[in-house]
């Protein structure tokens, strides 16, 4: 047992700490290796290499890497911003988006059609295809409608011509924005902080990741695995010393941390690799509880090819550092960092900086 001090209280962390920034450390040299294609295995851990985590850095992730792309490829008017990003979220999914691109075309107010958008899912469902990820538990909203899907597309519909757009362009703060988006029916606390940190990687909006945090189910349990008294410290509390000590941490435990291109880990981060340290500990510390009843990762990794140069928000000031690090690999240029971003003849947010 460690005893840190967070918050002005000394709380109690057990051995699950440890494997909570080894995850962090271990899962983004993962990421660095595959981005700068490497052959597989990429790690030597049994649990990582079997199962399904997410990236340390969560604009990293396949699907958010899709939604910031979804983002800076169309229209930067607030309105369609805010269209297209809960249209996506609500999904999470890249083959509904692209189905839904395949209903209207290109995804905007004036293309934006609930029946045709309806009627072409339906289709897909018929044929036993899934239109949601498993990601997140998305309940339906209150609509009437019989299918969850077709209530998800009232909700954009009324949360665009309730005022939404203005309310979220004036807010004064993260926690600004978190109200507006949670005061709408379904989106409770969790979903309505991962769409405010969406919101957030566009040009909508622009305030510091390390604002505001709201703890998920997973992450409050992977908090309660890694501390075995927390002495009153809250959630938030917790995770704002993980990004606040994060060097230091790294360091106690002997971990070597490759960064993203720059950029330290923030509450988004730190929050979810609370989440992700849940799920590892299932396997590697099987004895330690949790808040709930699973005892194992039902997700299997299946190992693919390199993945392609990411791109992130342009007012990160990072794309141009991850293109010269990965061009030293002879892995991406300029072009590539930005070839699957539709409609770009030059890097996105230039017109930011």
């Amino acid at each position: 047992m460690r005893t840190i001090r967070i918050g002005g209280r000394t709380v109690v962390a057990t051995d699950v700490l440890r494997s909570y920034w080894f995850v962090a450390a271990e899962r983004q040299r993962v990421y660095h290796q595959r981005l700068r294609a490497a052959p597989a295995p990429w790690t030597t851990d049994a649990i990582l290499s079997n199962y399904r985590f997410t990236n340390a850095y969560r604009a990293a992730d396949r699907v958010s890497q899709d939604l910031i792309h979804v983002q800076y490829a169309g229209p930067q008017a607030p309105d369609e911003l805010l269209l297209r990003t809960l249209l996506y979220r609500f999904f999470n999914k890249p083959s509904t988006w692209q189905a839904i691109e395949d209903a209207v075309g290109t995804v905007s107010l004036e293309t934006f059609d609930v029946a045709r958008i309806n009627r072409h899912l339906e289709r897909l469902m018929a044929r036993g295809q899934r239109i949601y990820s498993p990601a997140y538990i998305i309940p339906p909203p209150p609509f009437g409608a019989r299918r969850k899907h077709l209530n998800h597309l009232l909700l954009a519909e009324h949360i665009l011509a309730s005022g939404a757009t203005q309310a979220i362009v004036s807010a004064g703060s993260l926690r600004d924005v978190f109200d507006t988006i949670s005061s709408y029916p379904s989106l409770g606390p969790f979903l309505a902080f991962q769409l405010t940190i969406d919101l957030n990687y566009s040009t909508i909006i622009n305030f510091d990741e390390n604002q505001f945090v709201v703890a998920g189910p997973g992450a409050r349990s992977g908090i309660a695995k890694c501390f075995v008294d927390t002495a009153g410290a809250s959630h938030g509390d917790i995770i704002r010393w993980a990004v606040d000590h994060q060097e230091e941490e790294f360091a106690h435990y002997g971990l070597d941390f490759e960064d993203l291109f720059g950029r330290r880990l923030t509450l988004i981060d730190c929050q979810n690799l609370f989440c992700e340290t849940d799920k590892y500990a299932r396997v590697a510390h099987p004895e330690t509880a949790g808040i709930g009843q699973r005892t194992r990762i039902k997700q299997r990794f299946t190992p693919h090819s390199a993945i392609h140069a990411p791109f992130f928000p342009p007012k990160w000031g990072i794309n141009e550092s991850a293109i010269a690090a990965l061009a030293d690999h002879s892995v991406a240029s300029a072009d590539d960092l930005f070839h699957n971003v539709p409609g770009l003849r030059e890097p996105v947010g230039a017109h930011l900086r």
